[in-house]
């Protein structure tokens, strides 16, 4: 049975975050800005229906979908592209590859407590570690 990743979760580290912006072609003032945040994920999990809200202080993101099958994402309020998703399981691992102007994909799951989330894009990797409240 896969995990549950349903929970409150704050950051506590970010790793090459700088890279994958660059990657996906986000400006100079926004990837600075975006550095400083320490953003919060609420995941709410159904079975594999999911509802991830991402808190920031600077914009606030929600995804909704269930795992297997392919949706349109628009990530607006991030890098403003819109691209066709595809949320799979992987063990205990749940893998997006999103498809559109810029390919690109995460991985979310949780070890040792912790929540753990990879961002992919262009060749550069982005690292963050969650911890539930």
């Amino acid at each position: 049975m896969p995990a549950d990743l349903s929970g409150t979760w704050y950051l506590l580290s970010s790793d090459n975050f700088e890279g994958y912006m660059l990657a996906l072609g986000i400006n100079f003032a926004t990837r600075k800005i975006a550095k400083l945040l320490k953003p919060q994920k609420v995941i709410k999990q159904n079975g594999d229906s999911f509802t991830i809200y991402t808190y920031s202080s600077l914009r606030n993101y929600l995804v909704k979908f269930k795992v297997g099958e392919e949706f349109e994402e628009d990530n607006k309020g991030l890098d403003n592209r819109k691209c066709t998703s595809l949320v799979t399981w992987e063990n205990d691992k749940l893998t997006c590859a999103q498809k559109g102007e810029k390919n690109r994909g995460w991985s979310h799951w949780i070890e040792g407590g912790q929540f753990h989330l990879e961002m992919f894009s262009e060749g550069q990797v982005c690292k963050q570690t969650f911890q539930r409240t």
